[in-house]
């Protein structure tokens, strides 16, 4: 079977590449001709482990090719995985404009039938909006020509990503038609080996359970900072890993995105929060608790600068070296970093910073610019510091000799924004400690 993705982002890139690993004919399309000429010579343009590998091995074997000819992808194949950004915009509303745009190529391309099949994460009635849209395209043609939409969300975590497509928790297939809702199950036939659940739905129920998801975690995460400022103000016998620990001993709780920090970041959780918000005031509904969660991660980074200021007494002119930039370990990406957010208030505090973070540095110097020192490592970072804080948990970072820091730094303060220190054992060091939601 042949199979088009349409666009080489992150989600693209790993579902091209995993259903050419399920032995599948791919080839991933998309318009940005540096990024397939990057590919084509193998090189992927994104840090996810596992994915280089995978890309790689299957271009080997002939079964993924990249290209910018869309018209002839499209004609080529009988499924179109449509893989392309929504951003939002200002107002929070989702920017469908990608995804009108692949549509019109589909419509304008196809010859005989298709199925299309929408990865992105689009606000609830895109799916029946595409279909009308490309029913209008087709009806000025000459001849009929059918299609069939499927809603089939991903699910896929930066810095995990190809884990989770090879192992999903479930796969949704959100369809109006019996023969494409088939097809797609064939597709994905390898994952029946795992007994992956599967769900056939409604396309509205299937675009609603992408935005719930992601909007449902971030919930978690803003309850588990809000919990942490909590223990920060009841002093020094409240531990949020204690309380956090507890509820996640909890099997109607859980203990996944418990874990209190600067907020949550990347490419998914604020945009689809935000679009969640503002589909429910479409509707002439208010999602309070998402409202809520979004109006918390905006502030809670800023509770990280004001234990720098107040370890400090003031920032003005004082060096501060900042260890992680991406918005999460295993991942360059900074898009939404709550960590660069830090960076950013440093500077207009008049701090000089000093930055490292294992793979994002390229990313985050298109943000920062030339307005921050870049190490090569953390202890370059931390040279002549008055102050070091952990922003991202690389799992590099844990093992940090925080004797040698403390030697290299002018200051004393370790401002642990993630919690991968035990306080005892920074207190030993020589540190002041100032961890999230601990004394």
């Amino acid at each position: 079977m042949h199979i088009t993705v349409m666009g080489t982002g992150y989600v693209g890139l790993v579902v091209g590449a995993g259903l050419a690993d399920f032995g599948l004919m791919v080839t991933c399309v998309d318009i940005n001709q540096e990024k397939i000429g990057l590919l084509k010579e193998g090189k992927v343009p994104i840090f996810e482990p596992g994915l280089e590998e995978i890309v790689r091995r299957n271009v080997e074997r002939g079964r993924l090719c990249f290209s910018t000819d869309i018209k002839q992808a499209i004609r080529n194949c009988l499924v179109i995985f449509v893989a392309v950004g929504t951003d939002a915009g200002p107002d929070g509303i989702a920017d469908l404009s990608q995804i009108w745009s692949a549509a019109d190529q589909i419509a304008q391309s196809m010859e005989d039938y298709k199925i299309v099949v929408i990865k992105s994460s689009v606000p609830v009635g895109t799916t029946a909006g595409l279909e009308a849209r490309m029913q209008q395209s087709l009806s000025g043609r000459n001849g009929h020509l059918d299609f069939d939409l499927i809603s089939n969300p991903e699910f896929l975590r930066e810095g995990s990503a190809i884990e989770d497509f090879f192992h999903p928790d479930r796969i949704i297939v959100g369809s109006r038609s019996e023969r494409a809702a088939a097809i797609i199950k064939d597709i994905y036939r390898p994952l029946y080996l795992i007994e992956t659940p599967f769900m056939f739905t409604t396309w509205e129920s299937a675009e609603l359970a992408k935005y719930a998801a992601n909007a449902f975690l971030a919930l978690k995460v803003s309850f588990v900072n809000e919990l942490a400022n909590l223990c920060d103000a009841v002093g020094a016998n409240a531990d949020v890993h204690v309380v956090a620990r507890c509820l996640g001993l909890d099997r109607r709780i859980g203990g996944k995105f418990l874990h209190p920090g600067p907020g949550f970041g990347g490419y998914c959780f604020p945009k689809d929060t935000r679009a969640l918000a503002q589909a429910a005031r479409k509707v002439g509904e208010q999602f309070q608790t998402v409202e809520a969660a979004i109006e918390v991660n905006d502030r809670q980074f800023g509770r990280v600068v004001d234990k720098i200021e107040k370890g400090l007494g003031s920032l003005e002119d004082k060096a501060v070296a900042v260890l992680g930039l991406s918005f999460k370990p295993n991942t360059d990406d900074v898009r939404e970093s709550r960590s660069l957010k830090i960076c950013e208030a440093l500077l207009a505090a008049k701090c000089k910073l000093r930055v490292f973070d294992p793979v994002a540095m390229a990313q985050a110097r298109r943000v920062l610019n030339d307005a921050v020192t870049y190490c090569s490592d953390c202890y370059e970072a931390v040279t002549d510091c008055d102050a070091a804080v952990i922003a991202t948990e690389w799992n590099e970072f844990r093992n940090l000799d925080l004797e040698r820091v403390k030697q290299s730094m002018r200051g004393d303060l370790l401002v642990d924004a993630k919690n991968i220190f035990d306080p005892a054992r920074a207190k030993c060091a020589g540190f002041r400690y100032y961890g999230t939601g601990r004394r």
